[in-house]
């Protein structure tokens, strides 16, 4: 929920391209580190799209280690077939008979063998009826064969043959997981399952490294732009608070205090996250959804187009939602300041609802309010609470559809395993950066946003420069002489509220100023203090006109006392010495006894250390008390009392009373008051209206005149 007085940052750039540009120039003293920081994170999403490829590679090495090699089985039996024909069988069995070598049993089964092979016309058969033949007779028959230095002998060469001679395809790794068991030892160790673990731990070594060189890239980019989106909200903040002190109260007047305080805090954060989140999440974004694609065509075009199509689908689904969303989000918004308005009125005037009985008026209205933000927030989050399921069923649908696709492929000896395993990652790579790339650019609009309002206020206009001002006033050396002299002002050009305002007043003398609202008294005073420049005419001070003073001059010159207590969240000390330095603990009691609040604060945990805070049981005349008691400390020649007493009771006003006539004694004082009993004691009454000065005297003459500020003093006491 958004704190009263806190603005969106979620609406549109009034000027998206040039807010960059200004965003960017002001980032040129971190330009070296931002580039390198974009550069790193560039390498890294090359690094990621690299890996899924060595992983392809990784997985076919272990996935081909681990059946037979059919290559090799192959090209032993091809081997063994050219031996055999090499071998002119046929001729030597005609004279293997007259071997003396052979037994005579051995030249029967020889004989039986001749016949039968003479008889038969299939191949297969042939080589079966060979296999019967003495081992002695096969080894005169056919030669033996050195295959990656093993010695196949004729035996183990006619096993193979009839082995194979039984199987249709000896290609097919099925076949040959069937028969690998049966074959001859030595054949075996040529052909058995074999991971090459020199290549396997080379591929593991490669990729771990790619891996380590991407995470370590990634945190140093990430770290170097939160250091330079850091230093940039400093650098931003340390101009807000020098241009806050440069700006005419004229703007403070004009614009609400919610709404710089959010330019100084939210808005300087939110460029600060975003650059630090969206430029490198951009680059790394757009570098692994364009790449993953490249290499997903490279790597199988097929399949590429596979996990694209069905990626769209899921894609589609999710801009149909969002554009069918965004109309909720706003009116979500819109009816969550509705709610948070009506809250915060019924909380302000909290005590005239309940004084009218206007509870239940309150709580319909309110729960008309509440309803309309539930229906808002409840087909919101319903359509957002859609996109992740959606997300997740792209993913999930591209992973199925890549893996059918493949199988098949895989079947048809196109691809290898390997290469499944590597799109299943290419298709993370390339469904993830998408919602990013939504999301930064989202993040850089409220950036965008954001920088704009930051910088519409450094570009407000200044108070004039006073650096060629020499002249000085030394507050221990005034006199206490002001003189107006056709001060003529105005808030608005044309429309002037002090039209031509004329005054002298002595040194010492205790000035009230009196009128009805809108008179200009306030406006007096704040020409007085040159939080305005005034359009004609002079307010001289002991001679010296206040044109050729600094306004920090002329602020030490001046105590304020005004109807606003103000008192900042520290301890009592440190409020009534604030902004004044070696002022003791001595002075401070001192100066506490005068006014009369020292009994107060010693009551209190710990007297001058007691924090105050914004729940403090300390009352409205006890802090004006505490303020009358810092304007002592200040010690310096003016007084300005606005309203002093406006906001306390009777019996606390006599208090503060005679606070105030012990502060006014030997300082000159303006003292603006509504409660005409309290300036009865005025040396001199400016009395007001109109902006101009109609009556002026003190209680007395001025009573007798029987004018305006009598009609004013009666109308105070009429029943």
């Amino acid at each position: 929920m958004r704190r009263p007085g806190q603005t969106s940052i979620q609406e549109k750039s009034k000027d998206f391209k040039g807010s960059m540009i200004r965003l960017l120039n002001n980032l040129k003293p971190w330009k070296i580190i931002i580039i390198a920081s974009l550069t790193l994170a560039l390498i890294s999403a090359i690094l990621s799209l690299i890996a899924p490829n060595k992983l392809s590679d990784f997985t076919d090495y272990i996935s081909n280690g681990l059946v037979p090699k059919t290559e090799k089985i192959v090209e032993i039996s091809q081997k063994i077939e050219q031996n055999i024909e090499k071998s002119n069988i046929e001729k030597k069995l005609e004279s293997i008979i007259s071997n003396n070598n052979l037994s005579n049993e051995e030249k029967i089964q020889t004989i039986e063998v001749m016949k039968k092979m003479n008889n038969s016309k299939d191949k297969e058969e042939s080589i079966a009826l060979m296999s019967l033949l003495p081992d002695k007779v096969l080894s005169y028959l056919i030669n033996d064969i050195e295959i990656d230095g093993v010695t196949i002998t004729a035996k183990d060469q006619v096993a193979v043959l009839k082995l194979l001679s039984e199987k249709e395809n000896i290609k097919d790794k099925n076949e040959v997981l069937s028969l690998i068991d049966k074959l001859p030892p030595k054949v075996y160790n040529l052909v058995k399952p074999e991971i090459n673990m020199e290549k396997i731990k080379s591929l593991a070594i490669f990729m771990a490294i790619i891996y380590i060189l991407s995470a370590l890239f990634n945190y140093i980019q990430s770290f170097s732009l939160s250091t330079v989106s850091n230093r940039f909200a400093n650098k931003l903040r340390d101009e807000i608070s020098k241009k806050i002190n440069k700006l005419p109260l004229k703007y403070f007047d004009t614009h609400e205090n919610g709404d710089i305080l959010s330019r100084v805090t939210n808005d300087v954060d939110t460029v600060a996250q975003n650059l630090n989140n969206s430029l490198a999440t951009l680059v790394t974004s757009i570098t692994l959804f364009l790449g993953s694609m490249l290499m997903m065509f490279i790597t199988n075009w097929l399949m590429a187009i596979t996990a694209v199509l069905s990626t769209l689908v899921g894609f589609i689904l999710m801009f149909i939602i969002l554009g069918k969303s965004q109309k909720y989000f706003n009116q979500k918004q819109e009816e969550l300041g509705n709610i948070n308005g009506y809250i915060e009125e019924m909380y302000s005037g909290h005590n005239v609802v309940k004084a009218y009985n206007g509870t239940k008026e309150t709580f319909a209205k309110f729960e008309q309010l509440n309803n309309k933000l539930y229906i808002a927030n409840k087909k919101s989050q319903f359509l957002s609470g859609m996109m992740h399921p959606i997300m997740g069923f792209v993913g999930n649908f591209g992973y199925v559809m890549v893996c059918i696709v493949g199988a098949l492929l895989v079947i048809n000896d196109v691809i290898s395993f390997g290469v499944i395993v590597a799109f299943m990652i290419y298709i993370r790579l390339f469904t993830n950066p998408l919602s990013q790339i939504a999301q930064a650019m989202s993040s850089l609009q409220s950036t965008a946003a954001a920088s704009e309002r930051v910088f519409e206020f450094l570009d407000e206009k200044e108070m004039p420069d006073e650096s060629n001002i020499t002249k000085k006033l030394k507050s221990t050396k005034v006199k206490g002489e002001i003189e107006f002299k056709n001060v003529k002002f105005g808030y608005e050009p044309g429309r002037n509220i002090i039209k031509d305002f004329s005054v002298k007043v002595e040194p010492g003398q205790k000035i009230a100023i009196v009128g009805p609202t809108g008179a200009g008294k306030t406006t007096l005073v704040n020409l007085l203090m040159k939080f305005y420049d005034i359009n004609n005419g002079e307010i001289i001070i002991d001679g010296i006109s206040t044109k050729e003073l600094s306004r920090e001059n002329i602020h030490s010159l001046f105590i304020m006392v005004l109807q606003d207590t103000w008192l900042f969240e520290g301890s009592i000390r440190d409020n009534v010495k604030f902004n004044k330095e070696n002022v003791s603990d001595r002075e401070i009691w001192e100066v506490l006894r005068v006014v009369g609040v020292d009994h107060f604060v010693k009551t209190l945990p710990g007297d001058l250390d007691y924090k105050l805070g914004d729940n403090d049981t300390v009352s409205q005349g006890q802090k004006q008390l505490l303020t009358i008691a810092r304007g002592m400390i200040e010690d310096a020649p003016f007084l300005i009392l606005d309203e002093a007493t406006s906001n306390v009771d009777t019996r606390t006003e006599e208090l503060v009373q005679k606070a105030m006539d012990k502060l006014t004694q030997g300082r000159t004082s303006f003292i603006i008051a509504h409660r005409l009993s309290t300036i009865k004691n005025a040396d001199l009454i400016l009395v007001m209206k109109d902006g101009n000065i109609i009556e002026q005297g003190n209680h007395n003459e001025l009573m007798a005149r029987n004018g305006f500020y009598t009609e004013l003093y009666n109308s105070q006491f009429e029943l």
